[in-house]
């Protein structure tokens, strides 16, 4: 929000002065000016915070680079006001992207995960992959270097290290992107020994635009990472599995609740992808909001095993 947002507050307020009561029209004045003032002292305050997204506030940001990743996906690349400090996001964290395309007035507003270690100094990246349809994806696949966004961050799940001996990430398409940064926190902190499994549903094999990050942490960390990919439409010389995230291949990921002596652990279960993919997995809710129905449900996990990006 810019202090010009907060002007016709103002404007207002003297233009509807003659038709209102005085005591009413003194009231809605003395509200504007006090919007305004509490603006400025919180834009003022947050000017002071060294790491832009350690608390909410929004922020706008300007684009350094932008690298075609695949067929349909960019790595765009913000900077940050000081280029000497981080985010200040926290695992399992995103942010906000606030835009206006093609000029209209009405704002379009979508959530976008960090890819980056978020130890990193100076920026923020984000993997954005294009929709024909989607009006922030194509705004900002249209972004130029030196062009601005603004942006909030927000919170999803709070991950405390150890709380669960395993922790399964099925992703669908672009949801992969909390997952990787999830993975990344999970086994790059040496006091978190929880075990990683991810599996991956995407169209075609050129969509697993992260395979080489993934195939780095597999080699690095033997026994505590495992990833699985899965084509739905593969091509001829594909060396990954055809088909759907299905009961079948998150069996086959070592998913079956009770089986291979892992019965008893503490399984935490994230899923994030598109809707229908979601829906078939996590189940629609029953009379008092628990899943009914779902692959995971009949899987034998519980409803407070899983949770939805």
């Amino acid at each position: 929000m810019s202090p010009n947002a907060v002007r016709p507050v103002l404007l207002r307020s003297r233009l509807n002065a003659g038709t209102m009561s005085t005591p009413v029209a003194i009231v809605a004045a003395v509200a504007g000016i006090g919007a305004y003032a509490l603006y400025t002292r919180r834009s003022s305050a947050s000017a002071e915070v060294k790491e832009p997204f350690a608390s909410f506030g929004f922020h706008q940001l300007r684009l350094k680079s932008s690298d075609l990743v695949n067929h349909n996906t960019k790595r765009l690349r913000f900077e940050l006001p000081d280029p000497n400090v981080k985010s200040g996001l926290s695992l399992t964290s995103a942010v906000l992207t606030i835009s206006f395309p093609n000029g209209g007035w009405i704002p379009c507003i979508r959530p976008y995960t960090p890819t980056n270690d978020l130890n990193d100094k100076g920026f923020i990246d984000l993997m954005v992959k294009h929709y024909p349809n989607g009006k922030q994806s194509t705004h900002l696949h249209s972004l130029k270097p030196g062009d601005s966004l603004r942006f909030a961050p927000i919170k999803e799940i709070a991950w405390t290290p150890n709380k669960h001996d395993h922790v399964a990430l099925i992703a669908g398409g672009a949801g992969i992107t909390p997952m990787y940064q999830l993975t990344r926190g999970i086994l790059s902190n040496p006091a978190d020994h929880t075990r990683v499994t991810l599996v991956w549903g995407v169209n075609t094999d050129e969509d697993i635009f992260l395979k080489d990050e993934f195939g780095k942490l597999e080699k690095e960390y033997p026994g505590r990472f495992r990833a699985v990919y899965v084509v739905s439409q593969p091509g001829p010389d594909s060396k990954y599995a055809k088909g759907y995230v299905t009961r079948q291949v998150l069996e086959g990921a070592g998913l079956a609740v009770g089986k291979e002596g892992k019965e008893g652990e503490d399984v935490k279960v994230l899923v994030c992808g598109p809707p229908p993919m979601e829906k078939a997995l996590t189940g629609s809710k029953g009379l008092f909001g628990s899943p009914k129905t779902g692959v995971l449900h009949e899987m034998g996990f519980k409803a407070d095993q899983i949770h939805r990006f």
